[in-house]
């Protein structure tokens, strides 16, 4: 699947490069999979398939490397999860507290394997963990690393509170505890450093704000079909509401799909597209939804798909007047909101999260208060009844404040930060 925080880890890792520091990306569980241009490690760390095992199957974590290690082989791993949905925290609460007890766990042999490439062949001066799920590998790591170990925090709650209550209570008590051997925490947005402080009871010193990047590289500013700076509205087609993300429930798809019922029938100029990655598990329950909806408005509502390449992916966005992502989760990034705006979108958004903050610092789009039932149906029946709206100015902003060579200099400031602070102390 494609994922955005695999997504962002990899921009982030091209942007220090570009920055001029040798960074490497070391993928865990499975590859990535990303549509531009991926430089992440060639080796799977902790391979999924051998961790799933090692908990599930008694005796496994016991057999020889030269038994288990071909599982954890890239083409072995995408052979054996390519029918696969994404991942059911509801159904790994056993596994994410194995996972979190380190090498007390029944993955100590995975994390060991993965603390010894990492000080023996690559001694970085610096290790950043993408997620703070991943914090069991510090049992063996913090004893022979002597450089900071920091953590960038985007989305973990989303797991977490998905665990069934059995084992949520386990689980936290062991996150807190691994994170007090974190020297620091990144965040991408002011709000997700307030939440996560108080999540997992972390020192709000300790965190660090980067700023969201995007790999603004051969994406068109404007689709041709919408209006240039000369607000020309000679164009005939449909305005269309799309959404491009994750179709899934917490990005609340579903309550677009909602919304479409109280504003189509008023709006006959307007139409909506739905595009992104589709989880198997969540098929059954999207399908129904958009049968439902296509019955009611014929050819006013389109599924897309997921995209296999980028330039589709922008093809796409570029074919919308406006993005609408109404998440029910409290988004930490909204990297989509700066896809969009490199094509010269706009969003409509929900008023919470990290949303309020990207949509400032764009300078373009709008919110609305997700508490409020009519909310969304007013925003679109706004933004519909403006028209096409010139935004010129739209995709420049995201290229100069986000682009990787803009963030680049941010990024390493507060990483090294971390290293700084124990300079002046």
């Amino acid at each position: 699947m494609f994922c955005g925080s695999c997504m962002q880890d990899n921009t982030l890792a091209r942007t220090l490069r570009m920055a001029g520091e040798d960074a490497i990306l070391v993928p865990t569980y499975t590859p990535i999979r990303v549509d531009e241009d991926d430089v992440s490690a060639d080796h799977v760390f902790m391979g999924g398939v051998n961790v799933y095992l090692d908990s599930k199957l008694p005796g496994w974590r016991h057999l020889p490397h030269w038994m288990t290690g071909w599982l954890d082989r890239p083409h072995m791993i995408r052979a054996l999860t390519q029918f696969g949905g994404a991942t059911d925290a509801s159904k790994l609460g056993s596994l994410t507290l194995d996972m979190l007890k380190g090498t007390a766990g029944p993955q100590r042999r995975e994390i060991v394997e993965l603390a010894d490439y990492l000080c023996n062949d690559l001694q970085p001066d610096i290790i950043l963990f993408s997620n703070a799920l991943l914090s069991g590998v510090l049992s063996e790591l913090r004893p022979r690393f002597s450089g900071k170990i920091i953590c960038l925090l985007q989305g973990d709650d989303v797991f977490l509170d998905s665990l069934s209550e059995r084992w949520k209570g386990p689980v936290f008590a062991q996150l807190r505890k691994n994170g007090e051997a974190f020297d620091g925490f990144l965040t991408h947005s002011d709000y997700y450093s307030r939440f996560m402080s108080d999540y997992l009871l972390l020192p709000g010193r300790q965190i660090r704000r980067i700023p969201l990047t995007v790999d603004a590289s051969n994406v068109a500013a404007l689709n041709p079909d919408r209006p240039d700076s000369s607000g020309d509205e000679t164009c005939s087609r449909p305005f269309r509401i799309g959404y491009f993300a994750r179709v899934c429930p917490e990005k609340g798809v579903h309550n677009l799909l909602a919304a479409s019922a109280d504003v189509l029938p008023d709006l006959p100029q307007a139409e909506i597209a739905i595009a992104g990655y589709l989880p198997e598990q969540h098929r059954k329950w999207f399908h129904r939804l958009l049968q439902k909806a296509q019955n009611e408005f014929p050819e006013r509502i389109h599924w897309l798909g997921s995209p296999p390449e980028r330039a589709d992916k922008f093809r796409i966005i570029s074919s919308f007047d406006v993005l609408c992502v109404p998440t029910e989760y409290k988004e930490p990034k909204g990297l989509y909101v700066l896809e969009a705006g490199l094509c010269g979108v706009s969003s409509v958004l929900p008023a919470h999260g990290a949303f309020p903050e990207v949509i400032a610092s764009v300078k373009h789009g709008a919110t609305y208060h997700p508490a409020d039932a009519t909310g969304l149906s007013q925003a679109l029946r706004s933004v519909v009844a403006a028209g096409r709206q010139p935004a010129t100015d739209l995709a420049e902003r995201v290229r100069k404040e986000f682009s990787m060579a803009a963030t680049g200099p941010a990024v390493l400031h507060a990483i090294k930060g971390f290293q700084d602070e124990e300079r002046s102390a």
